[in-house]
């Protein structure tokens, strides 16, 4: 017998494009989901707009903007990034935000790692790199805050919250609320149907207190990082459910390993045996893994801040532990 077949880098050969659909949460809040692709949104205030997410690019982020026209045609006033991740804001530009907002840290974090951040996620999933030419640099918020933000959206539209629930998918996630509707952008701190990425993460955290955090706000519908938005309390909740099941497993099963001297490579193995049944068949499941795993093991042998991910640290743990 041969030996297995060697698994494609992360999503190198995942080419195919995927079916976007834009829907309406509520009298000017939209979402735009693509099977598995990032999320993105948008809220109307009454004479202006709130864009949520920026996409890879430029180049499809303008198309998410010609969508968003098809039912508004009001500018771009604020555009609101969850966190650092370059397939997150590297779009930035095509907004023509008056002001683009995050976290403190996410700034930080941007000045610490963006460029490198930047060639790590385009090698690992380049097909949601469309145009890559078209981004003009590196993405920088114009305003930051530590806690709170409120938008208010001007006539009896109400207020949108950004708020830090605690440290999470990375350092600096910021979700954004509107209380009015009860509708939650939650980034990447829930996803609905979807694997967790969690190679920036502090798992301990956020499978606690930063999601108990979210719970609490009481949403009645959620939009997660990717995945289909979940709608109603009950969905909302299994989404979160599901979201902290997915982090309690790998903290158990990698801690684990290591209180009995284990190796990395069969943390990895226990924990893809214990999640694939439920989780395999979702997208980036086979991608994500060996960097949340890598990522976990670190945090737990003592690591406080997660190292930063290169293209070449990319396929080293690629090769040890997917290959």
């Amino acid at each position: 017998m041969g030996a297995p077949p060697v698994k494609p880098f992360a999503s190198s050969a995942d080419l195919t494009e995927k079916q976007q659909s834009l829907e309406v949460l509520a009298d000017g809040v939209y979402a735009l989901t693509a099977e598995g692709d990032p999320n993105v949104g948008a809220v109307e205030g009454e004479d202006f707009v709130v864009c949520f997410e920026a996409l890879a690019t430029p180049a499809a982020a303008r198309e998410w903007l010609a969508r968003l026209r098809e039912h508004t045609d009001k500018p771009v006033r604020y555009l609101v990034l969850s966190h650092y991740h370059a397939v997150r804001v590297l779009g930035a530009s095509a907004f023509d935000a008056d002001v683009i907002v995050a976290h403190d840290q996410t700034r930080a974090l941007i000045a610490e790692r963006g460029a490198e951040d930047w060639a790590s996620e385009y090698g690992r999933m380049p097909r949601l790199f469309k145009d890559p030419d078209s981004i003009p640099g590196l993405t920088w918020p114009t305003a930051t805050f530590n806690d709170r933000f409120t938008i208010h959206l001007g006539g009896d539209r109400g207020t949108l919250e950004l708020l830090y629930c605690g440290r999470g998918h990375t350092e600096g996630d910021i979700v954004a609320w509107l209380p009015r509707h009860k509708i939650l952008f939650a980034g990447d701190l829930v996803e609905s149907q979807a694997a967790l990425y969690t190679g920036d993460a502090f798992h301990r955290d956020w499978a606690a207190g930063t999601l108990d955090r979210v719970a609490a706000l009481g949403a009645e519908a959620l939009v997660g990082g990717r995945g289909a938005v979940a709608r109603g309390r009950d969905a909302v909740d299994a989404a979160i459910a599901q979201t902290r099941g997915f982090l309690t497993v790998m903290i158990e099963r990698v801690g684990a390993v290591q209180a009995r001297g284990g190796t990395l490579k069969e943390a990895f193995q226990e924990v893809h045996a214990e999640l694939e049944p439920r989780y395999g068949r979702w997208p980036i499941f086979e991608h994500c893994l060996p960097f949340d795993v890598a990522r976990l093991w670190d945090e737990l042998s003592g690591t406080e801040r997660p190292r930063v991910w290169t293209a070449e640290r990319d396929r080293a743990v690629w090769a040890e532990l997917q290959d």
